[in-house]
């Protein structure tokens, strides 16, 4: 039989991503139910995870120079838009990283970027699926705006949450979303800027660099995303006394949940 060994290796490749999928969701539940330097190495691992998970799912799916792209193309971004964030306050609003987040550079700390590529990859792949039935003429615009709305989305619950934490502060916390009012609305609107920005560059890369299609199922970043969410409106609501953004979490995933329902009725 042809092509049985390369079958198998291509198999196992397609694996890899779900063991840092599943050991990022049992590293998430233990968030709640840590506290102190505890808490701050629970999250430090939550990253470390959803960042390889994102970089090594981009390079089994897409192939090795996605892979690459994707970090490169996300650290760059994320630098550009934390450095000139700190420094003017423009696009998200004036804030401060405290010392919990290690080293920096231009100011920014090192574990920001890691964070941006957990969060970037799944919102491209989920926006990939929500859009894959849109006219070809209108799919990348449609693609772009909804990976943004969905990275976003993934901040308003994760932000307060970081706040809570001590990792970084507001200056001017308000005006802010209805329930969290650590978190200003400049914000929001600073991270639809940046995942405008960022999507399109990924949209692109992926367009130019992917090694023809996906060799991979996009299940485990997917379950990441998912668990992030949803799993971190449980815990906002049952255990970090953050019932606004337990709240808010909820709100947002319902039509990203009901768009996946009527999609899967329609192809059946």
């Amino acid at each position: 039989m042809t092509g049985g060994p390369a079958l198998r290796t291509g198999s196992r490749a397609a694996l890899l991503p779900w063991v840092p999928a599943v050991l990022l969701v049992v590293t998430a539940i233990g968030y709640p139910l840590t506290d102190g330097t505890a808490r701050t190495a629970v999250s430090w691992a939550i990253v470390l995870l959803g960042s390889a998970l994102s970089v090594g799912h981009a390079a089994v799916s897409r192939g090795a120079r996605t892979g690459a792209g994707v970090l490169v193309t996300t650290a760059a971004t994320a630098v550009v838009f934390e450095a000139v964030g700190l420094a003017t306050g423009v696009p998200y609003g004036s804030y401060t990283y405290s010392d919990d987040l290690g080293p920096t550079l231009l100011g920014v700390p090192f574990l920001v970027p890691l964070a941006w590529l957990m969060m970037a990859w799944p919102s491209w792949l989920l926006a990939a699926r929500l859009t894959r039935d849109v006219r070809a003429g209108r799919r990348r615009p449609a693609r772009v705006g909804v990976a943004a709305a969905v990275f976003a989305a993934w901040d308003v619950v994760l932000d307060p949450q970081m706040v809570q934490a001590g990792f970084w502060t507001w200056a001017h916390p308000r005006p802010s979303l209805p329930g969290i009012d650590t978190v200003p609305l400049t914000n929001l609107a600073g991270w639809l800027l940046a995942g405008v920005v960022l999507m399109t560059l990924l949209d692109l890369l992926v367009e130019r660099t992917a090694a023809g299609p996906a060799r991979a199922g996009d299940g485990a970043p997917l379950l990441a995303l998912a668990w992030m969410t949803l799993g971190g409106a449980l815990a906002h609501a049952g255990w970090l006394d953050l019932p606004g953004s337990a709240a808010w979490g909820v709100v947002l995933a319902v039509p990203v949940v009901v768009a996946l329902v009527v999609q899967a009725r329609r192809a059946r």
